[in-house]
């Protein structure tokens, strides 16, 4: 039988759900069990896919296309084990899915209410990825925090579905923060222990708390926490701030919450966890023996959520290379032909990142222009790889006033155009090209060799797409096409001849890049600008 974790956050908001629901998971997998994550939002929005990064931060997309939070980056991240829709849930989602069943008759007319209706719609998406077999354990994060108005509907649901389930098949861990009172010099417990009561005043008392804090917990204090909030001083569990989020899974392994959780699930403890490959990871990364400076030029750089998978990349790609990579934000509005060497010279490489709309575009394409000439690595993302085929348009094949159609819908140039199959649809929720597509690499192109495979597939967020009437001018000007999209022969691919690094891509690679694996695309970029830096 399937066993359940259900991670409830008390206090304050950013405590760290995701990240230690992650690190649970791996630790967990680490002895042998196979685990998911799913998360439940609170908020209204279907997804998030119509959210301002600076409202939510980054938009994570899954293999099967569900635009998701950002948490599920995290958690494929850890696991090296991809998600799908049934991993992120939002209260838009299950009101929708009630509404639409009501309207088709389903309740036979009955009053349609929060509970059951609603609890019940809940439960049952907990209960989707628990349903046949295929994992030993479901842990369930849920959004925000206990006492929120938003949130009620989801923790009724959890403490009906312990009821449901029976002893010993699920556990609630409760994260909660323990603050240090610099004036007085001391950590105080007092907000747990309001957490953990209107906890219980909801019908649910936690299984284990773990208490985010600065400074680490006496004995003393595991001790009153213990008692005033029913339950085992071993189930006090300290979760001290950590130099990186990898550094988390080692830190609860020490506090031995895996134990703990297994014990309360009677569940074997089946081998010591094998992490062998994670210190080996967790080595390379805080013992780096270079050093490389990386542009990301963005229009979201004042929130760091908004390029989470991006930055999260460049550490695996760091670590592979023994490098520590030092991004540095540069905003695009800000960038001009007037100071652009001021801003981008002394870097190693430049990522010019997703994004929609008009504004900083030019500061983008300025930047492509300064790289390019100069002979920097270049990586573009989505609009980045967009926005070198403008660049190279304008300033190289004399395509005068070229530009893309979502920014300007009278050019003379359309070099980058809407895709066929987006120009009738009107909803902008959920209509994109997303998710996973194939695309097919050219023979002896920089991609087929960073890939070391001539077919891959990898995950798109998009309408706007490189316009084929003008593939043969850029091919024969330099500008290359290494990967085609085997079915519509959308441009996946464009890479520069005679240049240590120019690569744009289509799709979202930052959206597979694992510790386990990180993405060749991502590698390669910073070693290309490791080789820069040693020969500069």
């Amino acid at each position: 039988m399937t066993k359940y974790i259900f991670v409830t956050g008390g206090v304050t908001s950013s405590l760290g759900k995701g990240i230690i629901s992650a690190s649970l998971a791996k630790l967990l997998q680490a002895r042998g069990y196979s685990v998911t994550i799913q998360k439940f939002d609170p908020y209204i929005n279907i997804d998030p896919g119509t959210m301002n990064p600076y409202e939510h931060g980054e938009c994570y997309v899954t293999e099967d296309g569900a635009e998701t939070d950002l948490d599920l980056g995290h958690y494929e991240r850890f696991l090296n084990t991809p998600t799908s829709k049934a991993n992120n849930i939002t209260t838009g989602r299950i009101y929708q899915n009630v509404i639409n069943r009501e309207r088709q008759g389903a309740f036979l007319g009955k009053t349609v209410q929060v509970v059951p209706h609603i609890t019940d719609e809940i439960k049952n998406n907990i209960r989707i990825l628990g349903e046949g077999g295929n994992y030993d354990i479901v842990i369930t994060e849920i959004g925000g925090t206990v006492g929120d108005i938003e949130s009620l509907p989801f923790i009724e649901a959890v403490r009906q579905f312990r009821w449901e389930t029976g002893q010993n098949n699920s556990l609630v861990i409760h994260l909660t923060l323990i603050p240090f009172l610099a004036a007085a010099g001391e950590l105080k417990t007092k907000p747990t222990q309001h957490s953990v009561k209107m906890l219980l005043e909801y019908g649910i008392q936690p299984d284990i708390l773990v208490c985010r804090t600065e400074h680490h917990i006496n004995s003393d204090i595991r001790k009153k926490i213990a008692l005033f909030c029913n339950v085992n001083i071993n189930a006090v569990v300290e979760s001290i701030d950590a130099s990186t989020i990898y550094d988390v899974p080692l830190l609860m392994l020490k506090e031995q919450l895996d134990k703990t959780v297994l014990s309360k699930l009677k569940l074997p403890a089946k081998n010591e966890p094998n992490l062998e490959s994670w210190k080996d990871f967790l080595g390379r990364l805080k013992n780096p023996t270079a050093e490389v400076r990386i542009g990301l030029v963005g229009k979201y750089v004042e929130l760091p959520d908004a390029y989470k998978s991006i930055t999260e990349s460049f550490i695996h790609a760091g670590a592979k290379n023994e490098c520590k990579v030092r991004v540095e934000t540069i905003h695009s509005e800000e960038l001009t032909p007037e100071n652009a060497i001021e801003k981008l010279q002394g870097l190693h490489g430049i990522l010019v990142a997703p994004g929609f709309g008009q504004r900083g575009i030019e500061g983008k394409i300025e930047a492509i222009r300064y790289v390019r000439e100069n002979n920097i690595p270049f990586f573009g993302i989505c609009l980045g790889m967009q926005m070198a085929v403008v660049e190279y348009g304008r300033n190289v094949l004399g395509l005068k006033g070229a530009h893309s159609t979502e920014m300007d819908t009278e050019t003379p140039h359309p070099v980058i155009g809407m895709m066929e199959g987006q120009k009738k649809v009107t909803n902008k929720g959920g209509t994109m090209r997303l998710g996973a597509y194939a695309c097919d690499l050219r023979k002896n192109s920089k991609a087929a060799a960073i890939y070391g495979k001539a077919h891959i597939s990898e995950r798109h967020r998009h309408r706007y797409e490189f316009n084929n009437a003008y593939l043969k001018q850029y091919e024969n000007g330099g500008l290359i096409p290494s990967g085609i999209n085997p079915d519509n022969n959308l441009v996946e691919i464009v890479e520069l001849k005679n240049h240590p690094f120019f690569l744009g891509a289509q799709f979202h690679p930052e959206l597979k890049s694992t510790v386990a694996n990180p993405h060749p695309l991502f590698v390669n970029f910073v070693a290309a600008a490791l080789a820069y830096a040693r020969k500069k």
